[in-house]
């Protein structure tokens, strides 16, 4: 099953109006898909709990660049290097 949208694409909700990025994708059995958008921080300083909405009512704002990630062993350069 994939989804429409990615962790870390900026989104927003059509109905509240809910700007923030995804971190979370959840996959139900039923064909359900819901995605956890975290808000940025509020007026105090401080992060809101994230909101689970579904994916039909969520428009891409921004797209995640894609990073290449280069596997480098770590801190242990002796352990095998795995090829994403």
């Amino acid at each position: 099953m994939k989804g429409k949208f990615k962790n870390g694409d900026k989104v927003r909700d059509k109905i509240s109006g809910l700007e923030g990025t995804i971190t979370c994708v959840a996959f139900y059995m039923n064909g359900c898909i819901r995605y956890s958008i975290q808000a940025k921080l509020n007026a105090e300083g401080f992060f809101v709990d994230a909101e689970v909405i579904d994916e039909q009512n969520l428009e891409l704002i921004k797209p995640i660049k894609k990073k290449i990630i280069k596997p480098t062993g770590g801190d242990r350069p002796f352990m095998p290097k795995y090829k994403l």
